[in-house]
């Protein structure tokens, strides 16, 4: 059995677009603060893997994002 993926709305593509656009700001936001605490080595050493993860996991979270949003755009071209 044939299993049919409705192509997304132009309005899901739309907030996806939003979502990305809003988590690549904090991913800025984050590197300047892993960059900083990285300058600032010895001090404040205790949060280096903690906020190194958090960039990780917000860099990671953003490219699947995109990824997705790539996949969405190509299928809303083949409708």
């Amino acid at each position: 059995m044939t299993q049919t993926i409705a192509p997304p709305t132009a309005s899901a593509i739309a907030n996806l677009k939003i979502t990305i656009k809003r988590l690549n700001s904090k991913a800025g936001q984050m590197k300047m603060d892993l960059h900083d605490l990285a300058e600032g080595l010895p001090t404040d050493y205790e949060t280096l893997i903690d906020t190194a993860t958090a960039t990780y996991e917000i860099y990671r979270e953003l490219a699947e994002l995109k990824k997705q949003l790539k996949e969405w755009e190509k299928l809303a071209k083949e409708e």
